[in-house]
């Protein structure tokens, strides 16, 4: 189904050790993650937080396993620092996305974002105003100007509890930006999570969707989350999260649209869980073998 000489398969690093919660696979090195990385059968992953931050560390690290780095994520605040400030984390980040080989870098908005707060993921989150949405548009343009210095496109990371997050915001956000400087992360768990089918967006966007996150979702987990009020890091623990082949999401016409519009890229599996209950080589290796099964490569 899918050209395998257009698509290039990953699993990012979030399942063995999580940054957002450090004691979700405290106990998992980094050199254990490449390397099940590798025996999966995946040929890349993204940054993580225990990844060497030396170049030549890293691509020693990645050389001898035959990986390469896909994309990493970059916290913007547009809406609450100084451009100048973000300015230079961002030419770091892409430095060093450049020197491993990456073609993208994964943008989110962080101001008001609770994702990481402990407060309720449903009816918590901020909406932005007129004036908001201008700026974050505007600095968007911006860093993707930047990233295009370094080779690489950024690809937008919409994401439950942040200002993005909705159909109207996703949709906002393509209206409102420079096709040629911003394009999408399509993530498939995160629209499922808010109720989004995934179909709706991959159709609408399939242009400038660059990078894509395949993770899949356990309805009866999303639903606890609602009914006691959890926040988004709570429902993670709970295992809202999982690997395609795992939850609900049907990801066989997912695979039909990109060979259709031949899709070039990434597919990164991406499911952040506690890998003491869900063994990440485990995980890992159910991926690989649905994205077999159902993609044909």
């Amino acid at each position: 189904m899918l050209n395998k000489k257009n698509i290039r398969l990953g699993i990012a690093p979030i399942g063995w050790t999580n940054d957002d919660m450090p004691e979700l696979g405290a106990e998992n090195s980094f050199q254990q993650c490449l390397s099940e990385t590798a025996l999966a059968g995946f040929k890349g992953t993204e940054l993580g937080g225990k990844y060497p931050t030396k170049i030549n560390e890293l691509r020693r690290y990645l050389r001898v396993r035959k990986l390469t780095v896909a994309n990493a994520w970059f916290s913007a605040y547009t809406l609450s620092q100084p451009f100048n400030d973000i300015d230079i984390e961002f030419r770091k980040k892409c430095k060093l996305l450049k020197a491993v080989g990456a073609k993208c870098i994964g943008v989110s908005e962080q101001t008001f974002s609770i994702q990481g707060s402990n407060v309720p993921v449903f009816g918590e989150k901020y909406s932005m105003n007129d004036q908001e949405w201008a700026l974050l548009c505007k600095s968007l343009n911006w860093l993707g100007e930047i990233a295009q210095e370094f080779g690489l496109a950024l690809v937008y990371h919409h994401h439950m509890g942040t200002v993005v997050q909705t159909e109207e915001e996703i949709d906002r956000l393509m209206l409102n930006t420079d096709p040629n400087s911003v394009s999408l992360l399509f993530d498939t768990g995160h629209l499922a999570y808010c109720g989004i089918d995934p179909m709706i967006i991959l159709n609408k966007y399939i242009s400038r969707i660059k990078h894509i996150h395949l993770k899949d979702i356990r309805p009866q987990i999303i639903e606890k989350v609602k009914e006691d009020n959890l926040s988004f890091l709570q429902g993670v623990k709970l295992g809202t999260f999982t690997v395609p082949g795992d939850g609900a999401i049907d990801f066989v016409p997912i695979f039909q649209v990109l060979a259709d519009n031949e899709y070039i890229g990434w597919l990164l599996v991406e499911a952040e869980q506690d890998p003491s209950i869900a063994n990440p080589f485990e995980m890992a290796l159910i991926a690989r073998k649905y994205i077999k099964e159902n993609g044909k490569i």
